[in-house]
């Protein structure tokens, strides 16, 4: 049998649980009708993309080249900010079935290149804009084309001229069924240097606020492991893992909490809430990430200007190995693991697919 195929096979015979962390995550769960609890029934309305960043999630969560447990209870994904956007762009823009002319319409650039079966290795091409995300623009344009007329699409505003955007490729790879490698990696493709600040994300779908008897999981930070910043995870159902950040100076933690105030204009349960690194990213609010370094929403931040052409590669480890059991997460282990996951993926492919 090739790699995969015992790695299915195992997963069959539930001596491994190779699909138990896999692309669970949505571009979109704003808007749904899992999320909907207004009187009549109009989801779109009662929950806005402009209200996603600041509201937790009940049923479900959402992400760019995200990924979860099979009960999407721990949630990994990528956030990105251009210095220029109004906010971190954290997930899928669209406009709302009554906003678009031909209804409901995603606008970002989004590609799934890989996935094996097992989920062993995935990969994840975005397409981030170097000049402020032209929100209003495309709501504007589409609102006033009317259903014979061709949508208004993101690279009719010209935010992509001159190649002046981010390949933001994101590549998984799984040592074991509980312990998977990602790989990060950006190139500018403009001919100019451009600023970007990288901040992949780990945080609990938000199951406490609903029932008084919840147990709430934690994340916390610990001591680094070889330079890595270490945060521990704690979950009553999923237990103990660490996510490990190579080269991250800062973890900067909050909690999945419905930012109250900013939506309804009620106090908050607490100084953290869900939009809180969005805030201290953006508006420099030094306050609304926890100094103690623990909530349920983690990002490492990371910050670079890239030269014209530049290519910059983060990695970050999610295991259930400890800092103890493993101290060395970036070691030739990392590199094994997805040489191993692309000749998988190899085999697996045609010969007309893979040269």
């Amino acid at each position: 049998m090739t790699v995969e195929e015992r790695r299915l096979t195992e997963d069959r015979d539930r001596t491994a649980y190779w699909k138990r962390w896999g692309p669970y995550l949505s571009e979109r769960q704003w808007g749904t009708v899992r999320e909907d609890y207004s009187a009549d029934g109009s989801a779109w309305d009662y929950f806005p993309h402009d209200q996603a960043r600041s509201r937790a999630y009940r049923w479900g969560e959402d992400g760019l080249g995200g990924i979860s447990d099979n009960h999407q209870r721990l949630c990994f994904a990528i956030a990105l900010w251009n210095g220029r956007d109004p906010f971190l762009k954290e997930r899928v823009f669209g406009l709302t079935g009554p906003q678009g002319n031909h209804g409901e319409d995603p606008k970002d650039y989004y590609f799934y290149l890989d996935n094996l079966p097992s989920h062993a290795h995935m990969r994840y091409l975005y397409k981030y804009p170097q000049a402020a995300f032209p929100y209003q623009q495309l709501l504007q344009e589409n609102q006033q084309r009317g259903y014979h007329d061709p949508e208004y699409e993101l690279v009719d505003t010209g935010v992509f001229d001159q190649s002046a955007y981010f390949d933001v490729f994101v590549d998984y790879a799984k040592a074991t069924d509980e312990d998977l490698v990602i790989q990060l990696r950006i190139v500018n493709r403009a001919d100019h240097a451009a600023e970007l600040h990288l901040l992949p994300t780990l945080w609990f779908r938000n199951t406490w606020s609903w029932y008084n008897d919840a147990e709430k999981p934690c994340l916390h930070q610990v001591a680094a492991t070889n330079g890595a910043a270490t945060v521990q995870v704690e979950h009553p159902e999923l237990g103990q893992r660490w996510l490990y950040c190579q080269g991250a100076d800062t973890l900067l933690f909050t909690e999945n909490e419905t930012n109250l105030q900013r939506l309804f204009g009620a106090e908050n349960a607490g100084p953290y809430v869900k939009d809180g690194i969005n805030d201290y990213i953006v508006h420099g609010k030094t306050a609304a990430v926890n100094p103690d370094q623990r909530g349920t929403k983690v990002s490492p931040h990371y910050h670079r200007c890239l030269a014209a052409g530049e290519e910059w590669i983060v990695q970050l480890r999610l295991s259930d190995q400890s800092p103890e059991s493993d101290r060395q997460p970036f070691g030739p282990s990392f590199d094994e693991t997805t040489a191993t996951a692309l000749g998988s993926v190899a085999r697996e492919r045609s010969p007309a697919l893979w040269p």
